[in-house]
């Protein structure tokens, strides 16, 4: 089992163990040893100048949060015995030890569903709590909206807007994205985002499948919920902007099954992460606007055609982004469902810096095979032959709409490759 230990300043290590990785939680450390880095280090700075006073419980979602994605890039993969399924062993530092002890059990399932790994966490009390200090200004806003960056949560943060809602928009800063991001918030009203950051580092080399980096995501959603107001239930909205097919990931051949697929907005990570929050007294409610909607539907029935126009081509949805440059590789699955969702709205794609790979049908890529596969299976066999055993988790008529999702998505695919005369 591999250990990595989160601290503070207030509760430094009294050693450095050589076989265990160390992050220093929201500051960076004065030791210089090979096994320290630091995450999220300018957090509260960004955190002031959002003006958003989070309770201590809140704070410490995100200190797990950080820690989880911290030793998720920190433990390689190839180092596991199969090369992919690792055991972590997790120390976190929090205020609330015993509240969150209460949960423990549930949050190394829901891990383990979301990375595909083992995970073993032990909560740390702080000696004191920490002080991000007080703000009551208000920011006149009634919901959370998540905006990645990407095509939905552009949309989806149109839609609030042409509702009536009044979105605080919450980004995680990610180099290539930032400045769209601040774009969109800006397209969409005024003082309105909250952008903040869990810049992570570490000597050597960096695990680059993420599996858990989701996390981070909705604790910044959940900090910026402290923001706005309640709805008529009296609980705080945040919206989660995702398609439906990209949700549910379902492979489209066996190679990709399991933890290999992301698993960033799935209903069982959506639903598990409900349930702490819920155990935990946030009050707070996860909603997914387009959890049966494919993303050429998203486009379609976007409220304001004009506005998403103007700004669609701009969005990030590839994969590999910053490994190509900060351009779309054009290739991978979520490359394939942008082209795709852009044929279904019948819109012209011109994605700002176009695709490495253009031609589909020369290409060797593995996931433009994979979909042919899929799309080949899909038409001698049907949906269901590769649905198989990953809607099990739920049934009647949610398991008919996820169904029906997917074979629309997948049939935005086979448009495309079609076009492509790939298959």
């Amino acid at each position: 089992m591999s250990k990595v230990v989160c601290y503070t300043k207030q509760c430094l290590p009294e050693e450095y163990d050589e076989s265990t990785w160390y992050f220093e939680l929201f500051s960076i450390p004065a030791e210089r040893h090979d096994n320290v880095g630091y995450v999220g280090n300018s957090f509260f700075k960004e955190l002031k100048r959002s003006k958003i006073t989070p309770s201590n419980k809140a704070l410490d979602f995100v200190m797990i949060a950080m820690s989880v994605v911290a030793a998720d890039k920190a433990i390689l993969r190839r180092y596991s015995p199969d090369g992919w399924t690792r055991k972590i062993e997790l120390e976190i530092p929090l205020q609330n030890v015993e509240e969150w002890d209460k949960v423990k059990e549930k949050l190394e399932k829901m891990l383990r569903f979301l990375s595909g790994d083992f995970w073993r966490l032990t909560f740390t009390q702080l000696p004191e709590n920490i002080d991000v200090g007080n703000f009551k200004e208000g920011k006149d806003k009634n919901c959370v909206c998540l905006l990645s960056g990407g095509m939905d949560s552009l949309v989806g943060g149109i839609d609030l807007c042409e509702v009536g809602e009044k979105p605080l928009f919450v980004a995680q800063t990610v180099r290539g994205d930032a400045v769209h991001q601040r774009q969109y918030a800006n397209a969409l009203g005024e003082d309105n985002l909250c952008q903040w950051s869990c810049y992570i580092s570490k000597h050597g080399i960096s695990e680059n499948t993420t599996r858990a980096r989701s996390i981070v995501f909705f604790a910044f959603a959940l900090m910026a919920s402290f923001g706005v107001s309640t709805n008529k239930q009296a609980k705080k909205t945040i919206y989660v902007p995702e398609n439906g097919f990209i949700s549910l990931n379902i492979p489209l051949n066996i190679l990709r099954s399991g933890s290999l697929s992301t698993k960033t907005t799935h209903p069982i990570y959506m639903k598990a992460l409900q349930e702490i929050w819920d155990e935990m007294g946030f009050n707070v409610d996860l909603v997914l606007p387009y959890q049966y909607k494919t993303k050429g539907e998203v486009l379609l029935e976007c409220k304001n055609q004009s506005l998403m126009k103007s700004l669609i081509m701009g969005t990030t949805s590839c994969g590999k982004y910053t490994r190509h440059g900060y351009r779309h590789c054009g290739v991978c699955i979520p490359c394939l469902v942008r082209r795709a969702s852009f044929m279904k709205a019948h819109m012209s794609d011109e994605t700002e810096g176009g695709y490495c790979i253009e031609n589909l049908k020369t290409t060797t890529s593995r996931d433009v095979a994979a979909a042919a596969l899929g799309v080949t299976q899909y038409e001698k066999h049907g949906i269901e032959s590769l649905i198989k055993g990953e809607l099990s988790f739920v049934n009647g008529e949610k398991r008919k709409k996820y169904a029906e999702v997917f074979e629309r998505g997948l049939c935005e695919i086979r448009d495309l490759l079609r076009i492509g005369e790939v298959v």
